[in-house]
């Protein structure tokens, strides 16, 4: 993929991500309720953060961002399955989708290198970081 298709697959996979972070935030029960939620709610405002960022960055490529649901769905590689289950499994649930969307960050930094956006290049490579840090933070938690 160029550097614009895996913008947009990022920026799909990022909002399903997000998506899926936020509704387990909501609806995680248990004696590890407060920490789990906190965790949980620094994951999706991270991610709900860039949905702005990574639109912004299509723009300035000239392509206009996902403008609807279904495309944001049909767009993703991650999976619009039900967030449902007991703490441990909704922290898996979010932990595998960052792991993919690591890969998917990590494949547009690769991208953008070989077309010269090092900006982008660079904005990958920070959130590869985050993301890493989120999946040893649930890791942690799932140990």
């Amino acid at each position: 993929m160029n550097t614009e298709e895996q913008l947009t697959q990022v920026f799909c996979d990022n909002f399903m991500a997000y998506f899926k972070s936020h509704a387990a935030h909501i609806n995680i029960t248990g004696r590890n309720f407060r920490s789990d939620h906190k965790l949980l709610q620094g994951v999706y405002e991270r991610r709900q953060a860039q949905i702005d960022t990574i639109g912004e960055l299509l723009r300035t490529l000239g392509v206009f961002m996902p403008t609807s649901m279904s495309d944001i769905i049909s767009g993703s590689h991650i999976e619009d399955d039900a967030v449902e289950g007991d703490a441990d499994e909704l922290l898996a649930i979010v932990r595998d989708d960052l792991e993919h969307l690591k890969g998917c960050y990590e494949e547009l930094m690769l991208a953008a290198e070989e077309e010269g956006h090092q900006e982008i290049a660079n904005y990958a490579q920070d959130q590869v970081l985050d993301i890493a840090k989120s999946l040893w933070m649930l890791d942690s938690t799932l140990s």
